[in-house]
């Protein structure tokens, strides 16, 4: 239970932080944070919480990642629904809560893609240009199976452990910076599960892809580390 309390806040925080930074400031005029700002952010949620809670759960706070770690040999094949699971019901309530506060504001609106920081895919919300689904789809394989890779590595028993927060931290950074314009990033179906459930509409019937890219990158990433990278001696 305390795992997936961890699992729960940790995802809660990146949601919460992550995308309210970009429902709340990345607009505001003179003094919004603009795509800078919203990769840090939820860069620093990421970063924050793993060393919070990590040492209770392992930091997850994606389903991505935990099935990522299960490919790698690390992760036990009957904590993945339990975790998943938790991860999901974090996000959603912290969607809940920036739903709320939205509401508080007359803020919330749920027209356009991208609305609520929901994930989108062949439509023109920055700089008038549209990605199709298959760019999409290779956006989100590649960055979170680099994520993957970069979450195995720093935290190998033969890394040094106490900087693998920041590591991790920096490269969820560094993957908004590179696909917000393109998905509004992704690479973990519980942060677009959440938004996508009080959005509706186009977010709900594009979030099939959101899932599926992530995992299969997480996926690959697993297999690749643990036979390719990883030493077994």
């Amino acid at each position: 239970m305390r795992k997936l309390l961890a699992e729960f806040f940790g995802t809660f925080w990146l949601v919460f932080g992550g995308c309210g930074a970009a429902v709340f400031a990345a607009g505001v005029p003179d003094i919004g944070i603009g795509l800078v700002g919203v990769s840090l952010a939820f860069g620093l949620t990421v970063l924050t919480m793993a060393y919070a809670v990590g040492h209770i759960s392992g930091g997850h706070f994606n389903p991505a990642v935990t099935l990522g770690l299960w490919a790698s040999g690390r992760f036990s094949s009957k904590e993945i629904l339990p975790y998943i699971v938790s991860q999901v019901i974090g996000a959603t309530v912290a969607a809940g809560a920036l739903y709320f506060i939205l509401n508080g504001g007359d803020a919330f609106s749920s027209e356009g893609a991208g609305a609520f920081a929901t994930n989108f895919y062949e439509s023109e919300v920055y700089n008038g240009r549209g990605y199709s689904m298959m760019a999409a789809f290779l956006t989100e394989f590649i960055l979170t199976m680099f994520f993957l890779i970069i979450i195995l590595g720093a935290t190998d028993k033969l890394a040094n452990g106490k900087f693998a927060g920041i590591a991790i931290g920096l490269a969820l950074t560094l993957i908004h910076l590179i696909s917000i314009p393109i998905t509004n990033t992704s690479v973990n179906p519980a942060r677009s599960t959440s938004q996508a459930l009080f959005v509706q509409g186009e977010a709900l019937s594009q979030l099939w892809l959101f899932w599926v890219a992530p995992i299969a990158g997480a996926i690959v990433a697993g297999y690749i580390y643990k036979n390719l990278l990883q030493d077994n001696k």
